[in-house]
């Protein structure tokens, strides 16, 4: 196994105001960090990782807070284990989640407007919305999968059907819209006229 570096942040803030030490762990769950236990997360140490890491730090300094930020540069290969094996699972458990929202949401969604027969630009535009937010989901979760999770395919592949869905729903409404404004066009409309002109002669003649 290839020795890896990392940041270990202990830390406490206030309890009050509870949005504040809420909106530290949810910077810190954004950045991927792995929490060991409550206020203690590790982080590999990247430059990057660490301006983020250093900027919430002057944040919890600003909130009468107290920290540690320490480089973790030597760890035993079990410790070594235990911390790729829980980035993995944490990053396993996030493609699991994309995946059950292809499966659950946006598929089940697709199947429901086609069942209705909804094929408007407006329903393709928020299922297209949908999609884009799964996909820059994905694109965060594999940002942060350091170690390379086995789910990531499984997520791409359910995102990958879900694009065809939404191609296949988008051809739907193309050809509904293409209809219907075929069917209100001046052109169909003098050609409806001129269909049974005898017809039009006798109403005329009577």
């Amino acid at each position: 196994m290839i020795p890896h570096k990392y940041l270990l942040l202990i830390y406490q803030v206030p309890s009050q105001p509870s949005a504040a030490r809420v909106g530290i762990w949810r910077e810190l769950k954004r950045l991927g960090g792995l929490y060991l236990q409550q206020s203690v997360c590790v982080f590999p140490h990247t430059e990057a990782l660490l301006a983020a890491l250093q900027k919430i730090t002057e944040r919890i300094d600003e909130l009468n807070g107290t920290y540690h930020l320490l480089p973790l540069t030597t760890l035993s290969e079990e410790e070594e284990t235990k911390i790729i094996d829980g980035f993995i699972a944490q990053a396993n458990l996030q493609y699991d989640e994309i995946i059950e929202n292809c499966e659950v949401n946006f598929k089940k969604e697709i199947e429901f407007e086609t069942f209705r027969e909804n094929f408007t630009y407006a329903e393709a535009e928020e299922i297209h919305q949908e999609l884009d937010k799964i996909q820059r989901w994905y694109e965060r979760v594999f940002e942060r999968d350091w170690f390379g999770a086995g789910q990531s395919d499984d997520a791409k592949k359910s995102i990958e059907a879900c694009e065809k869905l939404l191609e296949t729903f988008e051809e739907k409404v193309f050809l509904t819209q293409e209809a219907d404004e075929s069917s209100t066009s001046p052109e169909s409309s003098e050609k409806k006229n001129h269909l049974h002109p005898r017809r039009l002669e006798r109403r005329h003649s009577s």
